[in-house]
């Protein structure tokens, strides 16, 4: 199905703790909104007051405290706005069934709360990321490396973060030429239509991302280029002038 026109919205959360059926509660909410493959700004944001403690593995994680929570919302509070920013969009989560888990759990604790399935479509990209690299490691810092995403300022998890990097995992998993064959029919078409072998990229795909070399990088060239340099005689094919 197109994407085009279609709403997105990338979720992550942050909790208590790894299971919701133990009274482990929802602490932070992050989404970022996608409309035609593009970023709004339409994001949705909160920390929230779980009333329990938070386990001490889970603060090694997100570094979300309880003093931090203690004047923060509950959900109860912010229920109707976020099942308004949910409501008919495609949700993207990675590893869906923790974060749905969890927010469901909140969901039931609301007089006649729904589902979040009544309420939106589901996609997990940790299925999507398995189908397409199986048998790799396919965590979310695992695909930032394998789609060059830079997340170096990821020391500790956090939801908003964590979405906005999904996104951009996101889009680089969906929207970029998956095969090129040029060994095709004679006139280099298919029965249909399209050439043989060869995807199509979308019209409306977002710009490509240009990584370029640090200085460091740089200067790093530099100096094996002078050790090859050396110990050829001065044959470096990389500084020979065409």
């Amino acid at each position: 199905m197109s994407e085009a026109g279609k709403r997105q919205i990338v979720l992550d959360t942050e909790t208590t703790g790894l299971e919701p059926a133990q009274g482990h509660r929802i602490i932070e909410i992050g989404c970022v909104e996608l409309i035609d493959r593009r970023l709004t700004g339409n994001n949705f944001h909160v920390y929230l007051q779980p009333d329990r403690e938070i386990d001490a593995g889970a603060v090694e994680v997100h570094g979300i405290t309880n003093e931090f929570l203690a004047d923060k919302p509950r959900f109860a509070d912010i229920a109707e706005e976020f099942i308004a920013y949910l409501r008919g969009a495609e949700v993207i989560i990675h590893n869906a069934p923790f974060d749905v888990g969890f927010i469901d759990a909140e969901f039931a604790r609301l007089p006649e709360g729904p589902r979040m399935a009544e309420l939106c479509e589901i996609t997990d990209t940790l299925v999507m990321a398995r189908e397409m690299h199986p048998g790799q490691r396919n965590s979310l810092d695992a695909l930032c490396g394998r789609y060059d995403i830079d997340n170096a300022h990821r020391t500790k998890h956090g939801a908003l973060l964590d979405a906005e990097i999904l996104a951009d995992v996101y889009l680089a998993m969906t929207g970029g030429q998956k095969t090129l064959s040029l060994e095709g029919e004679e006139d280099g078409e298919s029965s249909e239509g399209e050439a043989s072998g060869i995807r199509r990229l979308p019209a409306d795909r977002p710009p490509l991302r240009v990584v370029r070399a640090s200085a460091e990088e740089l200067a790093r060239h530099e100096q094996r280029l002078a050790a090859i340099d050396k110990a050829s005689g001065g044959k470096t094919l990389w500084r020979a002038e065409g």
